[in-house]
């Protein structure tokens, strides 16, 4: 692939690694809003695509139901990290993820949206599902052991979060002083969705984004998920093992019906040698000027960018954007600045998001 190399960063707690908080040299808690908006605006000192901040539906980022005592134990809210963090910055995107098994799709529109106004066009989604029974149990309302494919059910979900944006007509608020019409009623549109885990009638209560769509996106791992994201987002976060694997994980995801589909490869990054053997994505420990040539070289093999994971966030983030990032720009392939005034959507390459009702008219 030729062009600009792409670049954004996943945030999790301290860091990727499980123990991360034992080598963190951050003062404030993950609890606590600075602790996000100084990562945050680092990133965004880096001229970085995006920023994604984790999220489970657990106090710790594992499968199973015990709490480890050596491990991070309590999170914060994603999308209400990304809300605090919006007003400091003014450029990076801004992607939390939100679960879809068991939150309602009218919830995470109009929090998305939300996002996307206090943003000013800086939003996007990562959907994620829950597989498992404690996690279930952890709500109550649904029978552990009868969840079904969640990946339908995602879609579903993903489906009535787009009409619920699109529910409202770009101008449908018209502040006629005149009339005593704050809205347009005619461009306001029922979505009427109907399927087996959802019926939602809208609209809804948040108008239309700024972005019209926000940016959504989905972390696979296999040709099932490839073939979600295909039908439902944006961009996927893919993990291949290493070089060989680049080409053969893209493939996939052109045969599972992605070939529309930004493609970011995720690759987990320490310079300091703290590894995770049990990281889902490929770990790279080296240099800043080696993760350089990975970047352009995964570039090169096709995909439209890569998404960073710091081991210590504290430690590896600076790192990422005062050395890898120069080199990258004395390359002459990564940006020197950001367009301003420009949205996450227009800074991925993504179309305009034209709205289903507005065209067709109907209410």
């Amino acid at each position: 692939m030729t062009g600009a190399v792409h670049l954004g960063v996943a945030l999790e707690g301290y860091g990727w690694h499980p123990e991360a908080w034992r080598h963190t040299t951050a003062t404030a808690p993950v609890t606590g809003g600075r602790y996000w908006t100084e990562l945050a605006t680092t990133a965004e000192r880096g001229l970085l695509d995006f920023v994604t901040f984790d999220d489970s539906l657990t106090a710790q980022r594992r499968r199973r139901a015990e709490i480890d005592a050596r491990w991070l134990a309590g999170r914060p809210d994603a999308v209400l990290v990304a809300a605090r963090v919006a007003p400091v910055t003014r450029h990076i995107g801004l992607i939390p993820v939100a679960n879809t098994t068991h939150t309602e799709p009218f919830h995470v529109s109009k929090a998305i949206a939300t996002l996307d106004f206090v943003s000013h066009g800086r939003a996007g989604w990562q959907v994620r599902v829950s597989a498992s029974r404690h996690e279930a149990e952890l709500f109550g309302r649904r029978d552990p052991d009868a969840l079904g494919d969640l990946f339908d059910e995602a879609a579903d979900a993903v489906g009535v979060v787009r009409r619920l944006w699109d529910s409202w007509e770009d101008d449908a608020v018209i502040r006629d002083t005149a009339t005593g019409r704050f809205v347009d009623r005619d461009k306001l549109h029922y979505i009427d969705f109907a399927g087996p885990f959802f019926s939602v009638k809208g609209p809804s209560i948040t108008p239309r984004p700024p972005q019209g769509q926000p940016v959504v996106t989905a972390l696979a791992h296999n040709r099932r998920v490839y073939e979600f994201a295909a039908g439902s987002a944006d961009l996927v976060f893919v993990t291949p093992a290493g070089d060989d694997a680049v080409t053969a994980v893209l493939d996939e995801v052109a045969l599972a019906g992605g070939g529309r589909l930004l493609v970011y490869a995720d690759l987990y990054v320490t310079f300091a040698g703290l590894v995770d053997e049990r990281s889902d994505a490929e770990v790279f420990a080296g240099t800043p000027a080696q993760l350089a040539d990975t970047i352009e070289r995964w570039h090169r093999l096709g995909v439209d960018g890569v998404r960073l994971r710091p081991a210590v966030n504290s430690a590896d983030l600076p790192v990422i954007v005062d050395e890898v990032v120069p080199i990258l720009q004395q390359r002459g392939v990564f940006r020197t600045a950001y367009s301003d005034g420009e949205s996450l959507r227009h800074r991925l390459g993504l179309p305009t998001a034209g709205n289903r009702y507005a065209a067709k008219g109907n209410s």
